[in-house]
């Protein structure tokens, strides 16, 4: 229970993290957030992800995502690892294969394990917290995807309630 610990710590945090899963769970899945407050979210519960925890929350993430989400963030992440030397993400599929919530978990799942939080840097602009305005979570592709990972991981680790109370099973409300 070490997410949840860490998350839930206080009544101030519970009430938190019930809004941010409520916005994700009730908006468009890059809009109800400030960039910071999804890149905070995704850098404190990604660490804290066992590889099947990570991919099951990025499959139900770009699932909510449409097609050309999918695509355009996969292609983006592929070209940003790309520029820094970096390859393996998405080189056996083609940007059509981004498509697929199932494949483009698998891969984004990939990257976390061989290097863990490089997906946070890369679209967020940096591992300082500040991204500037030039990072990618302007991007509303890939800001959907970093939103939606830590949602779904937090709800999952929850039991996955997804009535109107997420938190309601854990703080037995």
């Amino acid at each position: 229970m070490g997410l949840l610990d860490s998350l839930l710590g206080n009544p101030q945090q519970q009430q938190d993290v019930q809004g941010y899963i409520q916005r994700y769970q009730q908006g468009a899945p890059q809009e109800g957030y400030s960039d910071q407050e999804v890149l905070q979210r995704y850098q404190q519960v990604a660490p804290q992800l066992n590889p099947q925890e990570y991919q099951a929350a990025a499959e139900q993430s770009f699932n909510r995502m449409s097609p050309q989400q999918r695509q355009q963030f996969g292609q983006y992440v592929e070209q940003q690892l790309q520029s820094q030397g970096t390859q393996g993400f998405g080189q056996n599929g083609g940007p059509q294969a981004y498509q697929d919530a199932g494949y483009l978990a698998q891969q984004a799942t990939q990257l976390h394990q061989q290097q863990p939080g490089l997906l946070g840097q890369l679209l967020g602009g940096g591992s300082g917290g500040n991204s500037g305005g030039g990072g990618m979570l302007a991007n509303p592709a890939a800001k959907a995807a970093l939103a939606g990972i830590a949602a779904m991981a937090i709800s999952n680790a929850m039991g996955g309630n997804k009535s109107g109370n997420p938190l309601g099973s854990i703080l037995g409300t």
